[in-house]
């Protein structure tokens, strides 16, 4: 059983299974207004070095919901942003809670928090991974299409955090991949290199978004500009233009392929107001499926 959660790739194929299951009898007890609290008594540190809406929200909700606690800790609440060693912040938080959650910049501090932790550690998203939302994302898509292996997964944009956890994602569950990204702005190699060694052509990188689209059950699109990248802003629309979801690539997609968001949507950057809004969107559903999905997650680490 996992310890940790830091990225898709490591899971076992039992863990990955076992999370999607979960968090489907989780959404089912909530729609029942079942109570379960499994977690009463326990307790959740939420470090957030990168601001957040759904993160936020869905960990400290479903923590609630669980019958457990959440402490949500900014760089001006802990040590960290006077220049604490992550290893004395683990070290420290190992010996009043049950669990940590941290949203922050480098991989590296998530490894590290959890390689001094003697408790479990759920990266809340890095710029290299956001295991949690593919992880909702691929419950949406099992949810609506009723299967995940054999289906084609397209990502237009940028080879970001959403990317790499998206093509880890997607190798786990038996997928294809295509990702229709600009030059220069390809997801970490590492991850590609990875991928493709263990799914060959399941794994493909494009430059033209209609082209990828083509056969696709499932368009995916995420911001041009991520947290961090704000003074990039000019240079990425330039070398981003063509690359958004709309009707001619949902037209180039299967009959009734979802269209899936990660959230906050630029509306006339990435995708169209129009197809954001139409039959084809499932955004607000994967959104919702954050707070089920992490509900499962928190439970298999922390329960026991």
């Amino acid at each position: 059983m996992m310890k940790d959660l830091l990225s898709i790739a490591p899971l076992s194929g039992e863990d990955f299974d076992n999370i999607l299951a979960r968090a489907g009898e989780l959404k089912a007890k909530q729609k029942r207004g079942e109570r379960h609290t499994p977690l009463a008594g326990k307790t959740l540190a939420m470090i957030f070095e990168k601001s957040s809406t759904r993160t936020r929200v869905s960990f400290e909700v479903g923590m609630f919901q669980l019958g457990g606690h959440a402490l949500f800790l900014s760089p001006s609440d802990t040590q960290i942003g006077r220049g604490e060693e992550i290893r004395d912040t683990a070290r420290v938080l190992s010996r009043y809670v049950d669990g940590i959650m941290v949203r922050t910049f480098a991989q590296e501090i998530v490894e590290e928090l959890a390689k001094c932790a003697s408790i479990p550690v759920i990266n809340g998203l890095t710029d290299r991974h956001h295991p949690c939302q593919v992880l909702a994302d691929l419950f949406t898509v099992r949810e609506k299409l009723g299967k995940l292996k054999g289906l084609k997964l397209v990502y237009i944009g940028d080879g970001n955090n959403m990317a790499n956890s998206l093509i880890e994602g997607a190798v786990k569950a038996g997928m294809g991949i295509t990702l229709a990204c600009p030059e220069g702005y390809e997801p970490d190699g590492g991850v590609l290199g990875a991928a493709k060694r263990e799914a060959g052509d399941r794994v493909q990188v494009v430059r033209d978004p209609i082209e990828a689209a083509k056969g696709a059950d499932v368009l995916y699109t995420d911001v041009w500009a991520s947290m961090g990248q704000e003074k990039e802003k000019a240079e990425r629309e330039k070398a981003f233009a063509g690359y958004q979801i709309n009707a001619a690539v949902l037209k180039a997609a299967k009959p009734g392929a979802l269209v899936m968001h990660c959230l906050p949507a630029h509306r006339g950057e990435e995708i169209t107001d129009e197809v954001m809004e139409g039959e084809n969107s499932v955004v607000f559903d994967e959104a919702e499926n954050r707070l089920h999905v992490q509900k499962a997650i928190l439970e298999m680490l922390i329960k026991h």
